[in-house]
């Protein structure tokens, strides 16, 4: 349907393709014809679309209509919202079970539709065994994300970023 759903009254063609509550299809009929069948059914006439001649209406319960567009147009608000991107900090001497912590952690993350920037902190000389934790990471993460960034090294961290798959 529509964003702008045309319904009852709203519906200007003279004549429609109607279908009833179950699917049914009733034939070509006057739109007054069609709208005292709505009102008898206790239903809304919702013209499906405006494109053909006669235009394609069905009959819908009683504020069915106007819910199931609500519905459609928070889904599509949530589709259009752009992914989050989520930190995740390490260190470059993280233990086994903490690491698994949080490969957990940034698989759900990436699951979920979200980015995930890993981030490791680094001390002194931890460049390079900062830079193979996330490389391993990547490795370990590659069946939920992808890598968008390259594995960046300066200063005090070492970073990449994921998207999901």
């Amino acid at each position: 349907m529509a964003s702008g759903l045309v319904m009852n009254e709203k519906i200007r063609a003279s004549e429609v393709l109607l279908t009833g509550l179950n699917g049914e299809s009733l034939g070509v009929m006057t739109k007054d014809e069609a709208l005292a069948l709505a009102r008898e059914l206790k239903a809304d006439l919702v013209c499906v679309s405006l494109m053909s001649s006669p235009p394609p209406c069905k009959l819908v319960g009683r504020g069915q209509a106007k819910q199931l567009q609500s519905k459609e147009s928070r889904a599509e608000r949530v589709k259009e919202q752009p992914a989050k991107v989520k930190e995740l900090r390490l260190t470059p001497h993280i233990e086994e079970h903490d690491y698994d912590t949080k490969l957990r952690q940034a698989e759900k993350l990436l699951q979920s539709g979200n980015a995930v920037q890993l981030v490791v902190r680094i001390q002194g000389k931890e460049g390079p065994q900062a830079k193979a934790l996330l490389e391993r990471l990547v490795a370990d993460l590659s069946s939920a994300g992808k890598k968008q960034t390259g594995i960046q090294v300066s200063g005090k961290q070492a970073q990449v970023q994921l998207f999901p798959v």
